[in-house]
C-alpha cells in the first residue's frame, strides 16, 4: 500500500485541505494517509476529521495517527510538510516584540527581516532532523514542503538533507486571478509567465488573444493610486519597477526598504500597511478554533470538495502520468540566468511520472533580479548561520536584509540579534 505522510498534521484545517483532497480523488485511492505532530490532541482532532471525510466519501485509504516520527516516514513516497516550530506563543511574538524594542515594525515575518531569519534559525536543525529519518526510512520520497519560510527550507532540504524536495506556495496560484479581480477585469483565457522567487516571483507576460494586457492593468492600477485598499504596495512597485509580484502587500511591505520606515510614519497610511497583521491573525485563528473543531472533528457526516491546493494534483500526475504545471520553488539550476545558482526559485514546473520537472524562464528583467538578489543575500546568509553555527553570519543575514538595514546602525543590529538569540532560549541551537 503505497503512503503519504503528513508532517504537522495537527494543522487540522491545512490537513483537512491537503488529505481531504487526496481522500475524494478517484486516483488516489487505497494509500495509506501516515499522520504525525508533536501535540497528540491536535494530532488526534485530525485523525478523527480525516476519518470522517474518509467515510463520508466512501475512500479506500487508511488513516493512520502516528506517535513514533520515524515511523510516520517509513515507506513513504510523499512526504507533506507544514509544521511550524515554536509557534505563536512564544516564538512568534518574540519575533515581532524584541524588534519592536529597536523600532524595527513589521508585518508577517516569515519569510526574510528578522522574524524570518530566526523562524529560519529555529526550523532548520527540525527540518534537517526529518532529512536524517527520511534518509534511514524513505530516501526516495518526494518532499513537499509547504512550512515558511519557503525558499530557504527549501533549499536546505535539498542542499543539505539530500531529499527531493519541490517548496510549493498559493501566491502564484492566486497571483492573475486576484489582480484581475481587484482591478474589474476578466481573467478568462488570459495566458501569464511567472518566475523569481518565493513571495518575490514576477508577472513577467500576462496577455489574452496575443494582446499584451499591461498597458490596461498599469492604466486601472494607476487610477486606483488615491483611494484605499488592500493592494497598494504591489500596485507601488509595479508601476515604479514594471512588474507586478505574486505575493500580497503586506508580505512585501517588509521585504522592501521603502515602505515601513520610522521617519516617514505617514507611508503606513499612505500604502495601508497592516503592522502586526501576523500576531493578529495568530491570535484569531486561535480564539475561532473552539468553534472550527466542533465543525470539523465533531461531524461524522463531515464532506469535503477538492481544493487548489496542489499536493493532490501533483501525487495524481504522478501516479497516472497525466502531466500537471504547477509553481514550484525548486534549485537554480541554471533555470533564471541572472539570479545565483545557490538559490531556490520559483518556476513553472510539470508534473509527470517522472516527478517535478521545472522549466527554463532565463534572465529577468534586470531590476526584477536585483530586487530578487537583495533578499536571496539574506536568504544565503540564514543558511549559512544555520550550517555552520556561527553568530557573525547571523549579524551578516540581518546587516544585508533589505528594511532591517535601512533601519538600523551595524552595532543595533548585532545587539538585537543578541537579544533575539537570548529570548528564544532552547528553540534556538547555540551559536558560537
Amino acid at each position: 500500500m503505497p503512503k503519504i505522510t503528513f508532517i504537522g498534521a495537527g494543522s487540522t484545517v491545512f490537513a483537512k485541505n491537503v488529505l481531504g483532497d487526496c481522500l475524494v480523488t478517484p486516483s488516489l485511492q487505497g494509500f495509506e494517509i501516515a499522520l504525525f505532530d508533536i501535540n497528540p490532541e491536535r494530532l488526534s482532532d485530525s485523525e478523527t476529521m480525516l476519518n470522517h471525510i474518509k467515510n463520508t466519501f466512501g475512500s479506500t485509504s487508511v488513516i493512520k495517527a502516528y506517535t513514533d516520527r520515524k515511523e510516520a516516514l517509513r515507506g513513504a513516497k510523499y512526504v507533506v510538510n507544514a509544521i511550524q516550530v515554536g509557534g505563536y506563543d512564544p516564538c512568534t511574538i518574540t519575533d515581532f516584540e524584541v524588534p519592536k524594542k529597536y523600532g524595527l515594525r513589521q508585518t508577517i515575518a516569515d519569510t526574510v527581516g528578522i522574524g524570518g531569519i530566526f523562524r529560519n534559525l529555529r526550523t532548520i536543525p527540525v527540518m534537517l532532523d526529518f532529512a536524517r529519518d527520511m534518509q534511514e526510512v524513505c530516501p526516495d520520497a518526494l518532499f513537499l514542503n509547504y512550512t515558511n519560510p519557503m525558499a530557504v527550507l527549501t533549499n536546505v532540504m535539498n542542499t543539505h538533507g539530500g531529499i527531493n524536495t519541490v517548496g510549493l506556495c498559493h501566491s502564484v496560484q492566486v497571483c492573475v486571478k486576484d489582480l484581475f479581480k481587484n482591478l474589474g477585469m476578466d481573467d478568462t483565457g488570459v495566458k501569464s509567465k511567472i518566475a523569481g522567487i518565493n513571495h518575490m516571483a514576477w508577472l513577467l507576460e500576462v496577455s489574452k488573444d496575443g494582446v499584451d494586457l499591461y498597458p490596461e492593468i498599469k492604466r486601472r492600477a494607476r487610477e486606483k493610486q488615491n483611494e484605499k485598499h488592500h493592494d497598494m504596495v504591489r500596485f507601488e512597485m509595479m508601476l515604479n519597477f514594471g512588474y507586478y509580484i505574486t505575493e500580497s502587500s503586506e508580505h512585501n511591505a517588509e521585504y522592501h526598504p521603502y515602505f515601513i520606515k520610522r521617519n516617514y510614519p505617514e507611508l503606513i497610511e499612505r500604502f495601508n500597511i497592516p503592522l502586526d497583521e501576523y500576531p493578529r491573525r495568530c491570535i484569531e485563528q486561535i480564539g475561532n478554533w473552539k468553534k472550527l473543531k466542533e465543525e470539523l472533528v465533531g461531524n461524522p457526516t463531515l464532506e469535503h470538495k477538492r481544493t487548489h491546493e496542489y499536493a493532490s494534483y501533483i501525487f495524481e500526475a504522478i501516479e497516472t502520468n497525466v502531466p500537471f504545471r504547477i509553481g514550484g520553488n525548486v534549485m537554480n539550476t541554471g533555470l533564471i540566468t541572472n539570479l545565483p545558482r545557490e538559490a531556490c526559485v520559483e518556476v513553472t514546473c510539470l508534473v509527470d511520472r517522472n516527478g517535478v520537472t521545472p522549466t527554463f524562464a532565463g534572465d529577468l528583467p534586470p531590476q526584477c533580479a536585483a530586487l530578487n538578489r537583495t533578499n536571496i543575500n539574506t536568504q544565503l546568509l540564514t543558511i549559512e548561520a544555520a550550517i555552520t553555527g556561527k553568530r557573525e553570519h547571523i549579524y551578516h543575514a540581518a546587516m544585508l536584509d533589505p528594511h532591517t538595514s535601512a533601519e538600523l546602525s551595524m552595532d543595533d543590529i548585532k545587539a538585537m540579534c543578541d537579544d533575539l538569540i537570548e529570548a528564544h532560549g532552547d528553540w534556538l541551537p547555540a551559536y558560537r
